[in-house]
C-alpha cells in the first residue's frame, strides 16, 4: 500500500472552548480575549469614544459659561499731566483741593430671562451630544462584537485547512517517490499537487481576512502590541440563541424607546424649542445701570448720578433669528420623523434577516463527524487503488466545503443576531 500509515487528522470545526491544555500551548504572542473583556477595554480605551466624551465635555462648559453674569464695567478719568499746574482752588479760599477726578461704573441687566433661556438652549446641545456619543457607542460595539465573532468562527475554518495541508503535502511527497520509481502517472502526482496549491492560496486569503480583523480589533481596543487575540466562545451558548423570547412588535418599541440616534434628533427638536425661546428673549433689550462720580467736572464739586440705558427695539427686534429658529424646529421635526421611520424598517429588516439565518441553521446538520469517517474510509480506498485520484480529491474538497459552509453560516447567523442588537439599541442576544 502506497499510504501505509499515514492520518489525516481531520478534525470537527466547531470545536468547543480551549481546554488548559490548548491554552498552555498557545504562542506567547496569542491572548485569549473573552467578550465581555473586549467591551470593557473598549469603553475605557477607544479613541473615538473619548473624543465624543470631550465635546460633551465642551458643551457642558458652555452650558455653564451661558448661565454667567455680565461682569461690570468701570471707567476711571484722572488727570495724569501737569498735575501742578493744573490743581484747583476751592472757592472757599480754604487752599488747594487736588486735581480732577472720575469714576463710572455700569452693569448691564439680561432681561426677559435671557441668560436662563440660553443656559437651557446650551445644557441641550450637551444632552444631544450625550445621545451622540452613546449612538457611536452603539455602533462601535456592534462593530467589535461582529469582529470578535468573525474571528472566531475563521479560527475555526482555518484548523481545517492547517489539518489538511500538511496531511495532503505529505501525500504529495509519498506520490512524487512512487512516481519518480515508476509506480503511478504523473497526471495523479499534478492533481495532488493543483489541489495542495488551492488549498495553500485559500488558507493565505483567510489568513490576509484575519490579519485586517485581528487589526480592526487592535484599533476599537486601542492596543499598539504584536499579539494576536484569540477569542473565547463557549458554543453550546451560540447554538442556543434564539429569537423566541423577543417578538419583533416588543424590539419595535424597544428600539423606539433606546435608539440613541432617534433620542438625538427628539432632544434636538427640544433644543430647537429652547432656541427659539432665547431668540425671543433676545428681542428685549438688556437694561444697563450705571452710577457715575464727577469730582470737580460737573455743574457741582463731588457730582454723583444714577444712569439707566435701554436699546429702543424699533429697527431689529431679533425677528430674523426668530424665524431661523422657527424654520430649525420644523428641520429637527421632519428629521426626527423619518429617523423613526429609518428605527422600524431597522428592525423590521434585522428580525426578518436573522429569522431565516436561525432557521437555516436549525435546519442543517451541524454534525461533522460522519463525513470525517467517510474521508477515512475514502483514505483507505484510494490507498487500496479503489477510486481514483479525481473521487478522492472531490471527497477531499466535499468535506472542506461542508466544514467551511457550516462555520460561514455560523458567522452569518451571529452577524444577523448582533445586527438585531443594533438595530434594537440594546445588547438582549448574547451569547457570553
Amino acid at each position: 500500500m502506497l499510504l501505509a500509515g499515514l492520518g489525516l487528522g481531520f478534525a470537527p470545526a466547531a470545536s468547543a472552548q480551549l481546554s488548559p491544555a490548548d491554552a498552555s500551548a498557545l504562542p506567547v504572542d496569542t491572548v485569549r480575549l473573552t467578550l465581555p473583556d473586549a467591551e470593557q477595554r473598549f469603553v475605557q480605551n477607544n479613541l473615538q469614544v473619548l473624543a465624543q466624551r470631550y465635546n460633551i465635555t465642551a458643551a457642558q462648559a458652555l452650558a455653564v459659561q451661558a448661565r454667567l453674569i455680565d461682569n461690570p464695567t468701570i471707567l476711571l478719568d484722572q488727570n495724569a499731566l501737569l498735575q501742578a499746574v493744573h490743581r484747583r482752588t476751592l472757592d472757599d479760599g480754604s487752599g488747594t483741593a487736588g486735581n480732577q477726578f472720575a469714576f463710572q461704573a455700569q452693569q448691564l441687566f439680561a432681561l426677559a430671562g435671557r441668560r436662563r433661556a440660553a443656559g437651557k438652549a446650551a445644557q441641550q446641545a450637551a444632552v444631544v451630544e450625550t445621545f451622540n456619543l452613546e449612538d457611536l457607542v452603539r455602533n462601535l460595539r456592534f462593530q467589535l462584537r461582529t469582529t470578535y465573532y468573525d474571528v472566531y468562527f475563521r479560527q475555526q475554518t482555518l484548523r481545517v485547512y492547517d489539518n489538511e495541508i500538511p496531511s495532503l503535502r505529505h501525500t504529495v511527497d509519498l506520490y512524487q517517490s512512487q512516481f519518480e520509481k515508476g509506480n503511478i502517472a504523473l497526471k495523479e502526482v499534478i492533481r495532488l499537487k493543483a489541489f495542495l496549491f488551492t488549498l495553500e492560496s485559500e488558507r493565505l486569503g483567510l489568513v490576509t481576512e484575519q490579519a485586517s480583523a485581528q487589526a480592526d480589533l487592535h484599533i476599537l481596543l486601542r492596543d499598539s502590541t504584536r499579539s494576536a487575540y484569540r477569542p473565547v466562545v463557549r458554543p453550546g451558548r451560540v447554538r442556543d440563541l434564539s429569537l423566541a423570547p423577543f417578538p419583533e412588535a416588543q424590539l419595535t418599541d424597544t428600539a423606539l424607546v433606546r435608539r440613541a440616534d432617534l433620542l438625538a434628533r427628539r432632544a434636538e427638536v427640544q433644543r430647537q424649542n429652547l432656541n427659539l425661546n432665547l431668540q425671543r428673549a433676545v428681542a428685549t433689550p438688556d437694561l444697563a445701570v450705571g452710577y457715575n462720580y464727577d469730582r470737580f467736572g460737573s455743574y457741582i464739586n463731588n457730582y454723583q448720578s444714577v444712569t439707566l440705558g435701554l436699546a429702543v427695539p424699533i429697527f431689529n427686534r431679533n425677528q430674523g433669528n426668530i424665524q431661523a429658529a422657527k424654520a430649525q424646529i420644523s428641520n429637527a421635526q421632519a428629521q426626527a420623523a423619518q429617523q423613526q421611520l429609518v428605527v422600524r424598517r431597522e428592525v423590521h429588516e434585522a428580525y426578518q434577516v436573522a429569522q431565516r439565518q436561525d432557521e437555516l441553521y436549525q435546519h442543517t446538520s451541524r454534525d461533522t463527524t460522519p463525513f470525517a469517517r467517510l474521508i477515512d474510509n475514502i483514505e483507505q480506498s484510494y490507498t487500496k487503488r479503489l477510486i481514483s485520484v479525481v473521487e478522492y480529491l472531490d471527497f477531499y474538497e466535499a468535506y472542506k466545503n461542508n466544514v467551511i459552509q457550516l462555520n460561514t453560516l455560523r458567522a452569518n447567523r451571529m452577524r444577523a443576531f448582533e445586527n438585531v442588537n443594533l438595530a434594537t439599541g440594546r445588547t438582549l442576544l448574547r451569547a457570553e
